[in-house]
């Protein structure tokens, strides 16, 4: 590109796309490591604002629902693993 043409694309650039403080491979390793991305509905995100509030409720709720099968099973008299 020539400096012409790159004063004009400067200029036109919005400062939110100024990449210039960027850090090229920062999260490389983690997504290495694998990831999942989940999307929360707008009513969920205002109640869990990051992963951390996410990841408790939803041990809490493997927790309950573990506790029910063993219940319902040993009420039945029959085991599970």
């Amino acid at each position: 590109m020539s400096q012409a043409n790159r004063t004009v694309a400067d200029k036109q650039m919005r400062a939110e796309y100024d990449i210039r403080g960027g850090v090229r491979g920062k999260y490389y390793e983690r997504y290495q490591q694998g990831t999942n991305v989940v999307e929360l509905e707008p009513d969920v995100a205002a109640v869990f604002h990051d992963a951390e509030s996410v990841n408790r409720a939803l041990r809490m709720l493997i927790q309950v629902a573990r506790k029910q099968v063993e219940d319902a099973a040993s009420s039945t008299g029959t085991t599970s693993n």
